[in-house]
């Protein structure tokens, strides 16, 4: 094992010699830590974890409890090929969670961002792609293959359907199961599947949009969701907002980009 002498690791706790671990690295008792697991410095890992790789954590992580990450991909089509993980900096993670690694069919990696808060019974599962700042509460899941971009926040036991993509700066509900793609900036509530329920406009301001952005932000999804018009002419009239706003336009382009159907 390589490891910096300032690296504090609990007796009880089982590393394999392939493991790499950085300066200032503390690992918790009866954490198991596998061959290829690469943990960057000051991150901290608590007792009880499993950590499997190939997997890359970045620096100044602090992992909790029984968190298993790193594990195999929940899906019968793996067969044991080469895939990895990888997590940022600056990350959260709280009891429980599981995040898997990629599959050979969906890429090989499952990616995790930084000064994300992965709170206590999470799943993100494999070939998931999860942005930077993101907030997922208790007991949110993600299926395979998932697409989360930045500021996200998904309240306590939302789920989200595998290849679904939601944009940034949305807020997915308390217990909302999401089944197709949510654009940036949308607020979804709980109706069987979830749907739209207006902008995150609270969200937006803290994180400094001014007035004439969420305005902006907000004629486009009336656009798209509050009117009789089909897709086409609503993308027709959101394409006429995003000519003076690039939040509008990156909507836009989120839209085009979609290969599941749109949460409409």
């Amino acid at each position: 094992m390589a490891c910096d002498p300032a690296t504090l690791i609990h007796p009880t706790a089982v590393i394999d010699p392939d493991a790499r671990l950085g300066t200032g690295v503390q690992v918790g008792a009866y954490a198991v830590i596998g061959a290829e697991v690469e943990i960057g410095d000051g991150t901290r890992i608590g007792p009880h974890c499993l950590i499997e790789g190939p997997t890359r954590i970045g620096r100044d992580n602090v992992i909790h409890g029984h968190a298993a990450i790193g594990g195999a991909p929940q899906d019968k089509k793996y067969r044991g090929e080469r895939v990895a993980l990888e997590i940022g900096d600056g990350n959260v993670i709280r009891e429980f969670v599981t995040i898997n690694r990629g599959t050979g069919d969906g890429g090989g990696i499952t990616r995790v961002g930084s000064r994300n808060w992965i709170l206590a019974y999470c799943h993100i599962a494999h070939d998931c792609s999860v942005g930077d700042d993101c907030v997922f509460s208790n007991n949110a899941t993600l299926a395979g293959h998932v697409a989360v971009g930045n500021h996200v926040i998904l309240s306590g036991f939302a789920g989200v359907h595998q290849f679904c993509r939601i944009g940034d700066h949305a807020f997915i509900g308390m217990g909302a199961f999401v089944n197709g793609d949510v654009p940036p900036y949308l607020m979804v509530a709980q109706e069987k599947y979830a749907r739209p329920r207006g902008i995150n406009a609270e969200g937006l301001k803290r994180r400094g949009f001014d007035a004439a952005r969420i305005a902006a932000i907000r004629r486009a999804y009336r656009a798209l969701y509050m009117g009789e018009a089909k897709l086409d002419e609503a993308k027709a009239e959101i394409a006429e907002i995003a000519a003076s706003s690039d939040d509008v336009r990156a909507f836009l382009e989120f839209i085009d980009a979609g290969e599941r159907p749109l949460l409409r």
